[in-house]
């Protein structure tokens, strides 16, 4: 496992939007498990989120099918997850339950069909789980199992994270470590010295500016799918470079 980049935190203001809590219903869906027992396998992904362990989220973590990951917009979103027992699968292990966090995507194989290999083709519904993750409610031979599924709220550990990437004029920031409704429907960016430049999702939970805001103290404004909106003011000093990462002391939570 890398060790994980050294993360500052400093203090942030917090503005928030009255929001709903996730209600969702189950949905049926069918999961595969992908890495080792030892969670090989599972670091990086179309979300961005590279090393998992330095980014909050650990081996509870799943691809989803191109139904579901909506374009990278579902990144961050969790969850629960239990094996169908009522579709007669004996791979289920009955009454268990697992929370994940969506951190990668399932791409399609058109060359299989979708009920033979083709687990994560349009319009099925898939969750291609990290192996730790997988086991907790299926029978390891069994490969594949059909699931009932629902969205549910994140509880994170610590504040959201600020990875800033990219170079002057051109910034792309991973933000991360994301609770509440676990992903992030929009972003803005503001310095010391500059106007609030509203960002623009690039890939998966990657938002990029276009702004020159090197040398600036820096003030994020997030907003997630749940309509929460937090102000991180001044989350990141002056003295930043790129490929440092920071952490706010405020999350989101319902």
């Amino acid at each position: 496992m890398e060790a994980p980049r050294p993360v500052a935190a400093f203090l942030a203001v917090v503005a928030l939007l009255a929001a709903p809590a996730i209600v969702a219903a189950w949905s049926k869906g069918t999961a595969t498990f992908y890495g080792g027992n030892d969670a090989s396998g599972t670091m990086g992904g179309a979300c961005g989120y590279g090393n998992l362990y330095a980014t909050g989220y650990g081996t509870a973590t799943t691809a989803l099918s191109q139904a579901l990951f909506s374009g990278g917009a579902s990144c961050g979103q969790c969850f629960q997850i239990t094996c169908d027992t009522t579709a007669g699968s004996r791979w289920c292990l009955p009454g268990a339950s697992v929370t994940v966090t969506a951190t990668n995507l399932c791409p399609p194989n058109y060359a299989l069909p979708s009920d033979n290999g083709g687990w994560c083709n349009p319009p099925r519904a898939h969750f291609d789980m990290a192996q730790p993750a997988w086991t907790q409610i299926g029978v390891y031979q069994g490969g594949i199992i059909p699931v009932l599924y629902q969205r549910v709220s994140c509880a994170r550990q610590g504040g959201v994270r600020f990875t800033i990437t990219g170079f002057n004029y051109y910034e792309l920031v991973l933000i991360s470590n994301v609770g509440g409704s676990g992903s992030v429907a929009s972003a803005w960016v503001q310095g010391t010295s500059t106007n609030r430049v509203p960002m623009s999702r690039n890939w998966g939970a990657n938002w990029q500016s276009l702004a020159g805001i090197a040398g600036q103290a820096l003030t994020f404004g997030v907003t997630t799918t749940g309509g929460q909106t937090i102000v991180f003011q001044n989350v990141v000093p002056a003295n930043w470079r790129f490929g440092m990462a920071f952490m706010s002391n405020l999350q989101f939570s319902y």
